[in-house]
């Protein structure tokens, strides 16, 4: 699996300070909106209060599982604690969905009964917003590209920024224009982008939760890898799964012919050798001698061919 390593490592003291500093920006940034968004009747301010209230909360999050996940493997995490952080990007993408759709809500009550708003007051703070907003994004930036939980809290702060942008637009047309439904078209505009970004973005989480093989990877060619090894005849229950964000991992049988299985440690080097190329960085493998091999085993997964073709059978009638 392909891996990007061109981003800056930063050293965990110095990325939880970064995520230390956007938690209280985000806390401080939150009350003031929500406070804001209440004495000027600004619906889109408070529409940002919230999403800067779920990326305080996500933040929150993140700065806990970032320290969790380093805890070495024991007797009961035998993988180690990595996966937190995934747990932790799906629990701050569902977040942002449930924060969207009530937005939208709120947003289209509001059109059915419009109220005034307060220009000054949405532009004040919506420009305090966006400093923030940058600011953290600025933060989280360098440190997104290497890991799942921190891009969730990136694109948190990224669109937190938009919406800034978004809500400063809107006051600037009340003060000018007075028109009050741009409040909360703007809200709704800004819903609609938390849940386009978190509905493209959940699915990695959920696939690595899964187990799914990393969605780059080829897992056929892998086993074309396996195949090609000379003294190998077939492979079988074959798994390829994400251990961690940048890990992967497999587990098969391998079926080898007389010559192969008096080689069988000179093979098992060479097929882990090819599959480190296709990134897999941990791997076990189960040998078996062709003349008691596993008849009719499934490629994939750990049943047999037959009885899924069964299966699949009875589901079509």
């Amino acid at each position: 699996m392909p891996h990007d390593h061109d981003h800056a490592h930063l050293d965990p003291a110095s990325g939880d300070r970064r995520v230390s500093i956007a938690i209280w920006a985000n806390a401080l940034l939150t009350v003031a909106q929500i406070v804001g968004g209440i004495l000027s009747g600004s619906l889109a301010l408070i529409a940002d209060a919230l999403h800067n209230f779920s990326d305080m909360a996500s933040l929150v999050i993140a700065f806990v599982a970032r320290k969790i996940a380093r805890r070495p493997a024991d007797e009961r995490m035998t993988f180690g604690y990595g996966r937190i952080e995934i747990v932790a990007a799906l629990i701050n993408y569902t977040t942002l969905i449930l924060v969207g759709v009530y937005l939208i809500y709120e947003g289209v009550m509001r059109f059915i009964e419009p109220s005034g708003v307060q220009g000054w007051t949405v532009v004040v703070l919506g420009a305090v917003a966006l400093a923030v907003d940058s600011l953290t994004a600025w933060l989280t930036w360098s440190m997104q590209k290497g890991s799942v939980n921190i891009r969730a809290l990136f694109l948190h702060n990224l669109s937190d920024a938009l919406a800034s942008v978004a809500v400063i637009v809107g006051g600037s047309l009340i003060i000018l224009y007075d028109e009050t439904w741009v409040d909360p078209a703007i809200t709704i505009g800004i819903a609609l982008y938390i849940l386009y970004l978190a509905l493209t973005e959940i699915g990695g989480p959920i696939r690595t939760l899964m187990l799914g093989s990393p969605p780059e990877m080829d897992c056929t060619a892998v086993v074309d890898t396996m195949r090609g090894v000379k003294g190998v005849v077939d492979v079988h229950h074959v798994h390829i799964w994400q251990m961690q964000e940048h890990e992967a991992a497999l587990d098969c049988h391998v079926v080898l012919d007389d010559t192969g299985w008096q080689r069988i440690e000179a093979i098992k080097t060479t097929i882990k050798d090819r599959l480190r190329k296709h990134g897999i960085t941990h791997s076990s493998l189960e040998f078996e001698n062709i003349h008691h091999a596993h008849q009719e085993a499934q490629l994939f997964g750990h049943g047999d061919a037959e009885k899924v073709e069964d299966a699949v059978d009875e589901e079509e009638r």
